[in-house]
């Protein structure tokens, strides 16, 4: 059977970089657009990702552009002010800075300003904040600053100490303090995806120091929706884990007083790509009502045999006294390109406000 699925590294297809190519030719005439295209397109262009797709059109595009870094960025400046979509494969102009640019801050900086707009440059602007920290941290305050939400969102994603797919960057998980200004001024910002993006921020550095970040988003308590959404987001590797902190802070009792009557997994046993039908009821023995985040999580076999546990997000709701709710979910043993699945036991545990109350296991077969 074949996998149709559309994946993300081919939305840069022929078309896309033919496209962005056209442009920089406009501007630089010399740039022969079916030469860089027959270029970028060799060999090995299938078996590349999204990221490496992204670093071999701006390696190819270097060949074709002046020697001298700046008239080379001055170049794609132009083409990239006439771009209105080009989606993904737009951050080839992001990577060309990333690439070559990381020597000259004082032309690099405001080209990633400009390439932001188009697609993030949240990747690209990682290796000057660790170069160059006390001037990216001035340079990250005037972008919160913006009046272009993109620009500012690059402030906040763009400085996050762990960035999916990104550079790690080891000074701000170690300290993150000199994020927290930055944050503190983005976090009631009008665009949705700029709060978002604090979230994100604050959830990284909840990895490394949770209960900074506790304190952090307790002193923003201001009873809004937003900072209650805000709040929510960045707290939930928190929760998941059953930090006390990130559940009291959201309103959920770090002991709640509920039991478990029955936790069933059917059947007791599939074949990897199969699923089974996790069953299990809640009841309230407290004497007032309670808010309660219900979760379930799977410790799945791996190939070391020591497990990997992953949370699974159940439901949220208030229970009376006496009151129960009964849950069903299934879950799925199909291999994922981000998890495998192996034969052995596997454990099923049934998690309130961050508290395991019981477990059943089941079988996956060969």
């Amino acid at each position: 059977m074949t996998d149709d699925r559309l994946l993300l590294k081919d939305l840069i297809d022929e078309p896309a970089v033919t496209a962005l190519v056209t442009f920089v030719a406009a501007v630089r005439p010399a740039v022969d657009p079916e030469a860089v295209v027959e270029q970028v397109f060799d060999d090995h262009w299938q078996e590349r990702e999204l990221k490496q797709r992204i670093r071999h059109v701006a390696v190819v595009l270097r060949q074709h552009l002046p020697e001298d870094y700046r008239q080379a960025v001055t170049v794609l400046r132009r083409a990239a002010a006439e771009v209105d979509d080009l989606g993904f494969t737009a951050m080839a102009f992001n990577d060309f800075v990333e690439v070559f640019g990381v020597d000259d801050p004082d032309t690099s900086l405001p080209a990633l300003e400009q390439f932001t707009t188009l697609v993030s440059s949240e990747f690209a602007v990682r290796p000057f904040i660790k170069r160059y920290p006390e001037r990216l941290f001035d340079q990250l305050a005037v972008w919160a600053d913006s009046d272009d939400w993109r620009v500012r969102r690059l402030a906040s994603e763009g400085s996050r100490p762990r960035l999916p797919w990104g550079m790690g960057l080891l000074a701000l998980k170690k300290d993150p303090s000199p994020l927290v200004p930055l944050l503190e001024s983005l976090r009631k910002d009008p665009s949705e995806d700029v709060q978002r993006s604090v979230a994100n921020n604050l959830n990284d550095i909840s990895k490394d120091h949770p209960d900074l970040a506790v304190a952090i988003l307790s002193s923003w308590q201001d009873g809004s929706a937003e900072t209650a959404a805000l709040s929510k987001h960045a707290l939930r590797t928190l929760l998941k884990k059953g930090h006390r902190g990130a559940l009291a802070l959201l309103g959920f009792d770090p002991d709640p007083r509920v039991t478990i009557p029955f936790a069933t997994v059917e059947p007791v046993s599939t074949p990897i790509g199969g699923s089974v039908q996790l069953r299990f009821r809640v009841l309230s023995t407290g004497n007032q009502p309670q808010l309660l985040m219900i979760d379930y999580a799977v410790v799945f076999q791996n190939a070391s045999g020591a497990g990997s546990r992953k949370v699974f997000k159940g439901k949220v709701t208030e229970l009376d006294p006496a009151a129960h709710i009964e849950m069903r979910r299934k879950i799925n043993l199909t291999p994922l390109s981000t998890r495998a699945i192996f034969p052995g036991l596997h454990t099923v545990e049934i998690q309130v406000n961050g508290r395991v109350l019981d477990r059943a296991d089941f079988l996956v077969l060969e």
